[in-house]
């Protein structure tokens, strides 16, 4: 019943495109080095935990700017971040990082342009420029456009809003110098590989590499630590994310004992949400994602509260080394 909502929204994203293309609507060039991440989908693919892998793997060399349009903060317009600052002002994905890598530079900006335009006016801008959501934000072109695919629902198997996931047609992968596969399974062989592949249809001048969830193994809350194998069942597990599946299945693999109390992605945590997570929780603590931990946090205290540290890994060795020296390489020539 949605599917001809579907095909007048993919009419309507296919003509702005080509005003890009043709370039009526105007490119903008970023005068700094600078790395996109996005995705065709909604959400769920995992583009937070690629930018903490870039940050972590160029801030030895150089100094790093995130630019984010800060999903769901209670402030509008341009916003330099600062130590000081709070979820609801930033956003939960630019707070998360921000307090993981305090080196950072953080700007938040509805119009991206106007982001770049911030870096380029303090009197130290980055060295590079990492772009979070930035692949329907053709305003501004960065020079390496990443872009994150989940192995179980990949972008070439799903629809177009509303009848499926997708902000644009599948064409729009062509933009892309990179295409991540996110979440696939640890065991995945090379028969699966190049069944994948078979189906990406990418050109030659275009890079694939496998990419999976490494899980820490310990909980924390930035204060304390708990090994996985000292968790105390029960506990509840709460999370307002895109796709909870693979941790889902990730604690079930353990053995846990738990109760999954799910909110919608980006949730912004009430006061009765925590009358109903303090209603569920009885004597046992409470385990949440990295993301929800920024948003749970001021709203339940340190207190009971831990989240798993996630990052993003590869599926064999030799995937990453490429990677790593591709990124390296790219941001020489920049």
């Amino acid at each position: 019943m949605l599917f001809p909502f579907s095909i007048l929204f993919g009419i309507s994203i296919w003509f702005r495109n080509l005003l890009f293309d043709l370039h009526i609507l105007k490119n903008n060039q970023i005068p700094i080095p600078s790395i996109g991440v996005g995705n065709l989908s909604t959400g769920g693919t995992g583009k937070t935990v690629v930018i903490d892998y870039l940050i972590n793997l160029l801030k030895d060399q150089y100094s790093i700017g995130m630019l984010s349009r800060g999903y769901k903060r209670e402030t509008s317009g341009v916003v330099l971040a600062n130590k000081s600052s709070r979820v609801q002002q930033i956003g939960d994905e630019p707070y998360q990082l921000l307090k993981k890598h305090p080196e950072i530079q953080v700007v938040v900006a509805e119009k991206r342009i106007l982001g770049i335009q911030k870096f380029l006016g303090l009197s130290k801008p980055p060295d590079v420029v990492l772009l979070d959501d930035i692949m329907q934000h053709r305003y501004v072109v960065p020079d390496l456009l990443i872009m994150t695919t989940t192995y179980q629902n990949p972008y070439f198997s799903d629809f177009l809003l509303p009848s499926g996931n997708l902000r644009e047609p599948r064409a729009g992968s062509k933009r892309a110098n990179i295409l991540l596969v996110t979440k696939c399974p640890a065991t995945l062989d090379q028969d699966q590989k190049n069944s994948f592949l078979k189906r990406v249809r990418f050109s030659s001048n275009q890079h694939i590499f496998f990419t999976k969830i490494k899980y820490g193994n310990y909980l924390t809350n930035g204060v304390h630590k708990i090994a996985l194998n000292q968790v105390k069942n029960p506990f509840l597990l709460v999370t307002g994310i895109a796709n909870s599946m693979p941790l889902v299945k990730f604690l079930k693999g353990l053995k846990y004992d738990f109760t999954h109390l799910k909110f919608s992605d980006h949730h912004s945590f009430s006061p009765d949400d925590r009358m109903k997570i303090k209603e569920r929780i009885g004597k046992g603590m409470i385990l949440t994602t990295e993301k929800d931990f920024t948003r749970l946090e001021p709203l339940l205290g340190k207190k009971n509260i831990y989240y798993l540290p996630i990052e993003m890994g590869f599926v064999n060795s030799e995937d990453q080394k490429h990677f790593d020296q591709f990124i390296q390489k790219q941001m020489e020539l920049f």
